[in-house]
């Protein structure tokens, strides 16, 4: 397989119009194959709005199987341009039971593997614990035609336990389909602080693994339908970092916006080999990870 990998991101606002915001994704897929990707990256969500800003029992009527009709509109879609999908969808399991589930299409249109969002936020304006069982398949990376890919999604992004048994269960790259900005009534130093935590935390996921990571997140502001807050304006910034964290793209904030960014995963093999961060691993002290507290 090629070290050289291309790699489409797609950075977009939504509206409640779910035909809309599912033809968007199409439209920009197809850019994303004309200047040549092979893997394509929708943002957490991508086929709505984000929804988690209130707890509303009717919204659970969005909720879809897999496979179901998303997945058989995007292997249509896969099939079509022969390109890896990585969608962000509200999975319907069992009546009451659903999860935040990131998919990949293989290129012939089938599913290639998923996961269930193993991380569940509860904050003013993220109320995902009312939507979303936590995720029961672990940290299992999906192996396609274009490698292995280790999809985690949005508040995973700040757990570096999850980076990790990605990386050591053989992820190729970490990609993450995020939906987070800033909730309009903090101050301006502390959306600064905020932004830059995240770029920070995924940066390091890169260093620490020696790996690349694909971070997708969505623009455009959406209001709070119960006006308890002033809504949430999505930060934008998607971006590319390669092994070492060095950026390879980022998006601006407020700009929709698709590209293609290749990333040679040779470097991996080469940045361990300098940073050998797996070889000195004390794994024989580290059993006080799985503690939730040490008293």
């Amino acid at each position: 397989m090629p070290n050289l990998l291309n790699v489409g991101i797609v950075q977009q606002s939504n509206t409640g119009d779910r035909a809309t915001n599912i033809t968007k994704s199409a439209e920009e897929a197809r850019k994303c194959k004309a200047d040549g990707a092979e893997l394509i990256v929708f943002q957490e969500l991508h086929t709505g709005l984000y929804f988690c800003q209130t707890e509303d029992t009717t919204v659970f009527d969005q909720a879809e199987t897999i496979p179901g009709p998303s997945t058989d509109y995007f292997g249509e879609l896969a099939r079509e341009i022969d390109c890896v999908l990585v969608l962000s969808l509200f999975e319907q399991r069992a009546p009451g039971l659903c999860h935040n589930t990131a998919v990949v299409i293989e290129k012939d249109g089938s599913i290639a593997g998923k996961y269930r969002k193993m991380h569940i936020p509860d904050d003013p304006a993220y109320y995902e614990k009312f939507y979303f069982t936590p995720g029961d398949m672990g940290f299992k990376p999906v192996q396609t035609s274009v490698g292995k890919l280790g999809v985690l999604v949005c508040w995973d992004q700040w757990y570096p336990e999850a980076a990790r048994l990605m990386a050591l269960a053989g992820a190729e790259l970490l990609i993450y389909p995020t939906a987070i900005g800033y909730e309009t009534t903090d101050s301006k130093e502390e959306q600064a602080r905020q932004r830059d935590a995240w770029l920070i935390s995924q940066r390091a996921h890169a260093v620490a693994n020696g790996l690349p990571v694909v971070s997708v997140n969505r623009t455009g502001f959406e209001d709070d339908p119960s006006s308890v807050t002033n809504g949430i304006q999505f930060w934008g910034s998607s971006f590319v970092a390669g092994p070492q964290g060095e950026y390879l793209w980022q998006a601006l904030q407020d700009e929709e916006v698709t590209t293609v960014v290749t990333i040679d995963r040779g470097r991996t093999a080469d940045v361990r080999r300098i940073w050998p961060f797996f070889r000195d691993r004390r794994i024989d002290a580290y059993q006080g990870l799985t503690q939730r507290y040490l008293d």
